[in-house]
């Protein structure tokens, strides 16, 4: 974490401000896995970008992992997943906004703890499976 001399307990946020963080750090990290595979145009890359962090995707993507976690991420997930959310966005069903929110907050969850390398590997397993699911 880049301002690491406020420590924060992440079990003390909201699922929604979980997810705020979650949703930037996913972000972070998709642009920087195509940055580092692929050196296109950056209107192109924010295309990619774009599909890979949106909510069916992401709602594709925690299904894929569901099954990898543990007790307590899998805590994290549920509570942000039954988070009220204010809105829908309409290219996505209550149901694929609900998980993505859920995994967003998990990867907020697991970003506050300072559980980069879980991060690392839940992304790496998400990769994998891409294909077979889609994703």
């Amino acid at each position: 974490m880049i301002f690491d001399e406020k420590q924060v307990n992440p079990k003390n946020l909201s699922p929604i401000t979980l997810a705020f963080v979650g949703d930037a750090v996913y972000s972070l990290i998709t642009r920087e896995e195509l940055a580092i595979e692929s050196d296109k145009p950056a209107d192109r890359l924010h295309k990619i970008s774009a599909k890979r962090v949106s909510a069916i995707t992401q709602c594709k993507a925690i299904e894929s992992i569901m099954e990898d976690l543990d007790e307590e991420e899998l805590a994290v997930f549920k509570r942000g997943r039954n988070a009220a959310t204010k809105h829908i966005p309409k290219h996505a069903s209550g149901r694929d906004y609900h998980y993505a929110t859920g995994f967003e907050a998990l990867i907020g969850y697991l970003y506050l703890s300072r559980r980069y390398e879980r991060i690392k590997e839940l992304y790496r397993l998400i990769c994998e499976r891409k294909d077979e699911r889609d994703i």
